[in-house]
């Protein structure tokens, strides 16, 4: 394995691949994205420690997505059973994909933690515990500034495990190297991954004022509005399918196993 630095547009083509890759297994890739949501939700709706139980897994669920998205590039039809695949591999494997999902837990929570410096807990009780967002609230500056505060610390953070699960389970790597060469590939590949942000932002963006501007010009508004969620999911479906081959890309070597 070795890492690879790639030209910044190479982030378009990870979301052209992604895209392509989604709408050859649609039906498949949508359905794994919701069942994803889903078993993170339920986890975090469990009493006491759910909220941080949904945190521990969810980088294994993300390898999960990865793995599909693989699967559909090879032309199989992913499972949800490949949502697991990484605790299937080995015991050793499990045991290093529940110490990257605690490290990543622990850290989440200590940027929510932080963040209680600016509005005194409001979103990280609002973020673990659930609740609505009312006007008041969303235009509370002290509650403005925690988010954004979390939103900055959040993109060291991603970049620290975008990679690792899928170091772990395809390349073998130990829980401190794979967070090392995970850091390491997004710092080297900033700019391609800067493209890649961006030109989610934009479809995600563009989608919804589309949407929005056909309510306003047509009949069907409510209609309009109501595709809005479920274009989303979709587009958040084709966001993760598009993960996968921001790994692939980083690395010389293509994974080898299943």
């Amino acid at each position: 394995m070795k890492l690879q630095v790639v030209a910044a547009r190479t982030g378009v083509t990870w979301v052209k691949e992604g895209i392509r890759t989604f709408w050859r297994q649609p039906l498949a890739l949508s359905g794994l994205f919701f069942v994803f949501l889903g078993l993170i939700s339920i986890t975090s709706l469990l009493p006491y420690f759910g909220a941080f139980a949904g945190l521990i897994v969810l980088p294994a669920m993300s390898l999960g997505l990865m793995a599909a998205s693989r699967e559909a590039l090879l032309g199989k039809f992913p499972m949800p059973s490949i949502l697991f695949i990484g605790f299937r591999q080995n015991p050793l494997q499990s045991k290093r994909m529940l110490t990257i999902g605690f490290c990543y837990a622990m850290l989440f929570c200590l940027i929510l933690t932080l963040s209680s410096l600016f509005d005194g807990g409001e979103f990280a009780r609002m973020y673990l515990l659930g609740g609505e967002i009312n006007e008041s609230i969303a235009n509370d500056s002290h509650f403005q500034d925690a988010v954004l505060f979390s939103l900055v610390l959040y993109l060291p953070l991603s970049a620290l495990f975008w990679h690792a699960p899928a170091l772990i389970h395809w390349h073998m790597q130990p829980v401190a190297k794979s967070l090392f060469f995970s850091i390491m590939a997004c710092i080297s590949n900033w700019r391609a991954f800067a493209v890649f942000g961006l030109t989610w932002v934009l479809i995600f963006v563009s989608t919804s004022l589309l949407l929005s501007l056909l309510s306003m010009l047509t009949e069907e508004g409510q209609l309009s509005l109501m595709l809005l969620l479920p274009a989303m999911l979709m587009l958040s479906a084709m966001f993760f399918t598009s993960c996968y081959f921001s790994f692939k890309d980083c690395f010389v070597s293509d994974p080898v196993l299943a």
